[in-house]
């Protein structure tokens, strides 16, 4: 079996636009006096690419304001409920008000989500390359609810050096059944596990992932691989 260490990097600040994401990223990896090895996989939570990416605006907490937000950050309205609104982002993902986040940002603002996650994902994971010169996994993850589920967990919204989904169709059970179905989200189980280590209200947003299986790694992206297309959903 394998054993996997999850631990999240102290000491990180306020992030603003323009900020070196993956120089805060290494200098807390140096404070803590950890080291990256090979394969690690290095979890960015989205709050502080979007942050570094100029994805902050100006909120007047308005219903009216949250109400043209969430407009201006869908491809459409799929269901409405008092002030909820589940939406479908430009990039596929089905969330809640269009992913607009008001936590952890300073009063009169407000958090949308990444443009583009799995670039900010192969970006970060190039420049640690290019930097330390180490082969790496990463993940942006944002906090998602799930449907016929309370509660809320972490998956991954872009991620670069992983295979995103695990296929096991046409393999075979404990018992020896084939399997027919079973498509397995890694990218969002890593995400989840990170998330238990990242306290919200501590300033940790980046964590890492050490001693994944091998068979983890390789090509693929979350809105190529993970997102459910429309003619593939029962309920769009």
């Amino acid at each position: 079996m394998n054993d996997l260490h999850v631990f999240a990097l102290d000491g990180v600040g306020e992030i603003l636009a323009g900020d070196d994401l993956v120089g805060i990223f290494l200098d807390a990896l140096d404070t803590g006096s950890h080291e990256l090895e090979y394969h690690d996989v290095v979890i960015v939570t989205s709050k502080v690419v979007s942050k570094s990416e100029g994805r902050v605006v100006v909120f007047d907490g308005t219903d009216e304001h949250r109400e043209r937000l969430i407009l201006q950050e869908s491809a459409r309205i799929l269901r409405r409920r008092g002030p909820l609104r589940i939406t479908e982002t430009p990039h596929g993902f089905v969330n809640a008000n269009a992913g607009i986040d008001h936590s952890n940002t300073p009063a009169g603002t407000a958090v949308l989500l990444p443009k583009d996650p799995d670039r900010s994902a192969r970006r970060f994971r190039a420049e640690i390359a290019r930097r330390r010169g180490i082969d790496i996994g990463a993940i942006v993850t944002d906090t998602f609810g799930r449907t016929w589920r309370n509660g809320v967990t972490d998956v991954a919204l872009g991620c670069a050096g992983l295979r995103p989904i695990l296929d096991l169709r046409g393999t075979e059970d404990a018992l020896g059944r084939t399997l027919e179905v079973t498509e397995v989200a890694i990218v969002d189980e890593i995400a989840a596990a990170a998330n238990l280590v990242l306290a919200k209200d501590a300033g940790t947003p980046f964590a890492i992932v050490r001693g994944l299986s091998e068979r983890y790694f390789g090509e693929g992206s979350v809105t190529g691989d993970v997102v459910r297309a429309p003619n593939g959903d029962l309920f769009r």
